[in-house]
């Protein structure tokens, strides 16, 4: 599924689901950059983020892959 990938000012990460009009913060990283490994939102999902630069410009738009609830 598309999302976007947005910096906040708090320093974490956010993430738009446009399909499904959700909003939510990534919670926990399995990599420091986010990228190519698995993330968990705010709202108990699991997705699976595409290999990226760890200096890739935000926001972006990327295409990810649910896993299912944590």
């Amino acid at each position: 599924m598309k999302v976007t990938v947005r910096k906040e000012v708090s320093g974490g990460y956010s993430i738009y689901v446009p399909k499904k009009d959700l909003e939510a913060r990534i919670v926990s990283a399995e990599q420091p950059a986010i990228w190519g490994g698995k993330v968990e939102l705010d709202n108990g999902w699991m997705l699976e983020m595409p290999a990226m630069a760890a200096d890739t410009r935000l926001p972006v738009t990327v295409e990810a892959r649910r896993l299912g609830e944590a």
